[in-house]
């Protein structure tokens, strides 16, 4: 089986426990303002990876991932674009014995099915925004397929990361944020929430390829509102960075 690959890479201590072997692939069907990787938006990007060749790099450092008590995430991009593609991954990562993570929107939660589900360990569930009308603007898509989702992750008890990435003037909205708390508190799977304050580091990569950065003049969130927005999902008994 071949999919379309970005890249791959090795990180700490941000997608899950231990070292992680992090396989970003390309295509995603979303436009998020603030995308960092506008280099992963289109398959045709991708370089043709077969399953064989992945798993020769994974289990090239597969006693490393062990030792350090990490394992294998897929990212994109948005990996269930390739849901064939990335359950076979995922199958194949939990046959040798190393934990599995997935990174997804959710937007195309229907594509994960109950086999893909049970050989992931973790997922890391991007809610991007709680108001419809400001989900819509924001990525170009719909809220109502990532929120099914992670309804359908709680039913299936699989244990679940929310991420958050906090945009001033557009994610920052005290009320909103409150409703996703309170939404989030009632999933017994999700087990953190990540607020992640917006940033534009990615803003070189927009350069490079002739392309507009959509927020290029919005303020990162000072620490003040971080902490504030932090909090706000601390007050629903959830933990919170």
């Amino acid at each position: 089986m071949t999919g379309r690959v970005h890249s791959w890479d090795l990180s700490t201590g941000v997608d899950g426990p231990g070292t992680r072997f992090v396989l970003f692939l390309s295509g995603c069907p979303l436009r998020c303002q603030y995308c960092q990787n506008p280099d992963t938006w289109h398959m045709r990007d991708g370089r043709p990876t077969t399953v064989d060749e992945v798993m020769a790099e994974i289990e090239a450092c597969g006693a490393f991932l062990k030792a350090s008590g990490g394992g294998v995430t897929i990212s994109g991009g948005e990996p269930l674009l390739q849901h064939a593609f990335t359950a076979e991954v995922l199958h194949r990562c939990k046959a040798l014995g190393l934990h599995t993570a997935l990174d997804t929107s959710g937007f195309l939660g229907d594509r994960a099915d109950q086999a893909l589900l049970a050989d992931t360990d973790l997922v890391l569930l991007d809610i991007k925004a709680f108001d419809a009308r400001v989900y819509e603007r924001l990525t170009g898509g719909r809220l109502a397929p990532t929120l099914s989702f992670a309804c359908r992750l709680d039913a299936l008890t699989v244990r679940t990361w929310i991420r958050y990435v906090l945009v001033p003037g557009w994610t920052d909205d005290r009320a909103a944020v409150d409703g996703l708390a309170e939404f989030v508190a009632g999933l017994g799977s999700v087990e953190r929430v990540d607020v992640l304050p917006f940033h534009k580091l990615g803003a070189a990569k927009y350069d490079a390829l002739g392309l507009r950065f959509p927020l290029r003049d919005t303020p990162v969130p000072d620490a003040a509102l971080v902490d504030r927005v932090r909090e706000q999902f601390r007050a629903q008994g959830l933990t919170a960075d």
